[in-house]
C-alpha cells in the first residue's frame, strides 16, 4: 500500500480499535470512511457465493461453513442463498478467543467481547455491526467457535491436501467443518477458503508445528 502511495497508521491492538480510530480520523480530517460493512461490500462479496451456489445448481451441500469478521461474507452467502433458492443451511464460524458475533447471536443484541486471537486476526472483532448482525440472527442456522490451534490445523491441511496458503480466518470454516464432522457424517457440506493474507514467517511457523 506505501508502494501505491497511501498514508498507512497503524493503531490500536486489534481490529477494533484500528477502526475506531479510523472513524475519529476521518471526522477530524473531513474524509470518507470506507466501513467494514457496507451494503454494497456485501453485494461484491456475495459474487462469489452465487458462483458457488449456481455451480451447485441441484446438488447444493446440505450445509455450508462461513467464517465471520465484521460480517460482509456470511451475510453475502445468505443473500445468494435467498437469490439461488437453496436450501442449505449456514453455520457461522467465529474465534473462540474473539467470540463477540457468537454471544450477540445466542442473546439477540450486540454484545462487546475481548479478542485474544493470535492467528485469526480477519476474525479479530470486538463489537459486531448491529446491521450485520440483523441478518445473521434472522438467515443463519448457528453460530460456532473454533479456537487458534484447531485453525493452525486447518491451515496445515489446506497446504497439504490442495496446495493453498491460508490465512487463519481463512482455514476458519474448514476448522469448523472438522470440528462438527460427527454431526455431519455423511451429509454434503461445503466452505471456501476465503482469505490468503499471511505473514510468510507465521505460516512458516504454524506449518512446522505437529
Amino acid at each position: 500500500m506505501r508502494a501505491l502511495g497511501v498514508e498507512l497508521i497503524e493503531h490500536g491492538d486489534d481490529f477494533q480499535a484500528a477502526r475506531e480510530h479510523a472513524a475519529w480520523l476521518a471526522a477530524q480530517r473531513g474524509l470518507h470512511m470506507i466501513p467494514s460493512f457496507h451494503d454494497d461490500l456485501v453485494r461484491g462479496v456475495a459474487t462469489y457465493w452465487l458462483e458457488f451456489f449456481e455451480a451447485l445448481s441441484g446438488n447444493a451441500p446440505d450445509v455450508v461453513f462461513v467464517p465471520i469478521g465484521q460480517g460482509s461474507g456470511i451475510c453475502a452467502c445468505a443473500a445468494a442463498r435467498a437469490h439461488t433458492g437453496s436450501r442449505t443451511k449456514i453455520i457461522g464460524v467465529v474465534s473462540a478467543h474473539a467470540t463477540a458475533y457468537q454471544q450477540s447471536f445466542r442473546e439477540g443484541r450486540v454484545i462487546e467481547a475481548p479478542v485474544t486471537t493470535e492467528l485469526a486476526d480477519g476474525m479479530a472483532c470486538r463489537v459486531p455491526d448491529a446491521q450485520a448482525l440483523d441478518v445473521i440472527r434472522r438467515e443463519v442456522d448457528d453460530v460456532i467457535a473454533v479456537t487458534d490451534d484447531e485453525i493452525a490445523r486447518a491451515m496445515r491441511a489446506f497446504f497439504a491436501d490442495t496446495h493453498n496458503a491460508a490465512e487463519g480466518a481463512g482455514a476458519a470454516s474448514l476448522a469448523g467443518a472438522l470440528q462438527q464432522r460427527a454431526a455431519w457424517a455423511g451429509r454434503c457440506i461445503g466452505l471456501a477458503l476465503t482469505g490468503g493474507n499471511v505473514d510468510s514467517a507465521l505460516f512458516a511457523r504454524v506449518l512446522g508445528e505437529p
